[in-house]
């Protein structure tokens, strides 16, 4: 990651950051992924077993 810059109000405060667009991409897409990851945490599990049976049927 670059280094950012930064847009300062009058008192010097940060207010706005300048990325490069690459690196603004790149972290919307995390954003995306940890929000899909977030809906699904709460969401039970499988086990393994039952998925090849319902996948590949009961010969396994």
């Amino acid at each position: 990651m670059s280094n950012p810059q930064y847009i300062t109000d009058s008192a010097g405060h940060k207010i706005s950051v300048i990325l490069p667009i690459a690196e603004y991409i790149e972290l919307m897409e995390d954003l995306e992924d940890l929000a899909a990851v977030a809906e699904l945490k709460d969401e039970g599990t499988i086990p393994w077993e039952q998925v090849k049976r319902e996948l590949f049927g009961s010969d396994i």
